[in-house]
């Protein structure tokens, strides 16, 4: 008999009753046994490497449980009502800016695919076979895919990150160990933002520079992830010299005009521009049947910038759909990874908000002269600071859209008066609105986790 984790079939018994069991481990359910029991560890622990690099390959956990609400509740797409109404109940408090603790999926996925790192992480050191740079490898993958579903919770369940405050603002609860006996309790934001650089940090040394299959991580993956965190931090010059650091190893952009701008489905999986690949699965109301793409947006693009046909299609009553996943499939399955080309953002903002306009300009224009007709681009050649940021800004949502990344900008940029953004949903029936730095710029945690941890709740 075979199991199959990301198309690769391994054979016999041994790896499938491991991560049968590790499934049945890392389940989170209204069952008190989850906090108070401890796993049977002689029923199926790993003892090999090649266990450990089994449970790495398993895709559809390792790589694809990120959250998907953030991009629910942000504002690049709108419904109707009665697509809305449509909905399942989580989805549409998410779309609204509703109280609603009951979000399951979103808070349990992660939190299992921490669960397989952590016990790679604990039994790493007791497995046989496997040089150095093997098991390097290993541990090197798990603190970054521990670190990045940290990360991932900690844009939906916690506080922007705010320096004054980190310390005592309410974070996530972090799982460093396998142990479920160990009950969780949540961290302030100022150790969660903590744990994930730390994770980050120890994995560079750790991974190769760049990794022969982009499903792994390599020291190029976890400067990208600690470039994007140090951003939602505010932190710009980390988030700079981490930008850097990754486009040192690669660098690669696709010239959009290779692409064949009419297809369904313009981009592979693995394409050029992905370092690593993870995603998030596509929820009922980003379907291209639903999500209609918010219509200021589609109109920024320039008619001889390709991204407005490679990014988008328009539906036949004029509505438009989002198309351009680099998830390389149909739907509404959401890109999460990391990619060159969030990196030249992040060097471009980055740079202009540390004073530096030319190496911004010089990012931002790379960029740019791949997305646009071959001849067409004019370069940007701007002096004020102010307003140059603010172009950077606009393309960066431009380029970046039904990535996860909306949200976090949203959160952070919130913070500054002159990119606060109030949102608004009009409904029949009602008008949602959004405030900047509101409430509901958090989720509720799942009620079962307060009820069976007792964590404390989010407002």
């Amino acid at each position: 008999m075979k199991i199959h984790l990301f198309n690769k079939p391994y054979k016999g018994n041994r790896l499938q009753l491991i991560i049968i069991c590790l499934i049945s481990l890392v389940c989170f359910n209204s069952c008190k046994k989850y906090l108070d029991a401890k796993p049977d560890q002689s029923i199926a622990t790993p003892s090999t490497i090649e266990d450990l690099e089994g449970i790495l390959n398993a895709y559809s956990t390792i790589n694809g449980r990120y959250p998907s609400a953030s991009e629910v509740a942000s504002d690049d797409y709108y419904l109707v009502t009665a697509d809305f109404n449509s909905l399942i109940d989580p989805q549409r408090f998410y779309y609204s800016w509703q109280k609603l603790p009951n979000f399951v999926g979103d808070y349990k996925s992660p939190y299992q695919a921490i669960e397989y790192c952590n016990i790679i992480l604990d039994e790493l050191p007791k497995v046989s076979g496997g040089n150095v740079i093997r098991k390097n490898s290993v541990q090197g993958n798990a603190l970054f895919v521990r670190a990045s579903y940290h990360y991932a919770l900690s844009q939906l369940y916690a506080k922007v990150y705010n320096q004054s405050t980190a310390g005592s603002d309410l974070g996530i609860a972090l799982r460093l160990t396998s142990d479920i006996a160990i009950k969780p309790v949540r961290s302030t934001v100022a150790d969660t933002y903590g744990s994930v650089l730390n994770d980050l940090k120890q994995s560079i040394p750790l991974l190769p520079a760049i990794s022969d299959v982009k499903y792994r991580s390599s020291k190029a993956a976890a400067y990208g992830m600690l470039a994007r965190v140090y951003l939602a931090m505010s932190d710009f010059t980390n988030a700079g010299l981490y930008a850097d650091s990754a486009l040192s190893n690669y660098n690669k952009l696709i010239d959009y005009n290779t692409l064949t701008v009419s297809a369904a489905i313009p981009f592979k999986q693995f394409n050029d521009e992905v370092i690593y690949d993870s995603k998030a699965a596509g929820p009922q109301a980003l379907s291209q049947s639903k999500a209609r793409v918010d219509t200021l947006l589609y109109a920024s693009y320039s008619t001889n910038d390709l991204r407005r046909n490679v990014l988008f299609k328009v539906n036949p009553n004029g509505t438009v759909a989002f198309k351009g996943n680099y998830t390389g499939v149909a739907g509404a399955s959401l890109f999460t990874g990391i990619a060159t080309n969030e990196l030249y953002l992040i060097k471009a903002e980055t740079a202009v908000r540390n004073g530096d306009s030319r190496t911004a300009l010089t990012a931002l224009n790379s960029l740019l002269v791949t997305r646009w007709k071959s001849g067409t681009f004019v370069p940007y050649a701007i002096s004020d600071q102010k307003q140059l940021l603010g172009i950077i800004l606009k393309e960066r949502r431009k380029d970046l859209p039904f990535r996860s990344l909306r949200w976090t900008d949203l959160r952070r940029l919130n913070m500054e008066p002159d990119y606060a953004k109030i949102l608004v949903r009009n409904l029949t029936g009602g008008t949602y609105t959004l405030e900047p730095n509101g409430l509901r710029y958090v989720f509720q945690i799942d009620q079962d986790a307060v009820n069976i941890s007792g964590l404390q709740q989010n407002p």
